[in-house]
């Protein structure tokens, strides 16, 4: 039986995320299964499997990356930029642009623009010309020119 079986049988529910049940899914199937709780709208049940897979994997790509996107969904930032950063340590050279993306606007949103920006030129320098990320960089160097502008008139 898969995961999303046994999560869809209501009577499992609980006793599957609170049971270390989990253990018996790789890291591949938890995050898959997240990926199709969200995409139904089962949101809360998405969050709830993010935590116990990321208990009992805390070192995974798949386990990070997916509770990073939780963490966004739920606008928990300082959540949100520590599993992504936790996820480029572990990528290492091997960071995909959309990590960048996600970290790149986590920060922002954690009320971090010198962060931010700093990531996405990093991101830029690995991915030139990568749409989202040159976007997100506009917008960093909008902002602080009007901070700088701001500063200046005040």
């Amino acid at each position: 039986m898969t995961l999303i079986q046994e999560l869809m049988n209501q009577s499992a529910t609980g006793s599957l995320l609170q049971g270390g049940n989990i253990k018996r899914f790789s890291p591949l199937e938890i995050r898959e299964t997240i990926q199709t709780l969200v995409a139904t709208e089962q949101i809360e049940t998405a969050y709830a499997l993010g935590e116990a897979g990321l208990a009992i994997y805390p070192s995974s790509e798949d386990m990070l990356a997916i509770c990073g996107l939780l963490a966004v969904m739920r606008q928990d930032w300082p959540a949100a930029v520590e599993l992504l950063q936790d996820l480029v340590e572990l990528q290492g050279a091997n960071i995909q642009p959309f990590t960048y993306v996600m970290l790149v606007r986590a920060l922002r949103c954690n009320l971090d623009p010198a962060g931010a920006l700093k990531m996405a030129n990093q991101g830029l320098h690995f991915y030139p010309g990568q749409l989202e990320l040159e976007a997100e960089r506009l917008a960093l160097d909008e902002f602080a020119g009007l901070m700088a502008t701001s500063a200046h008139t005040h």
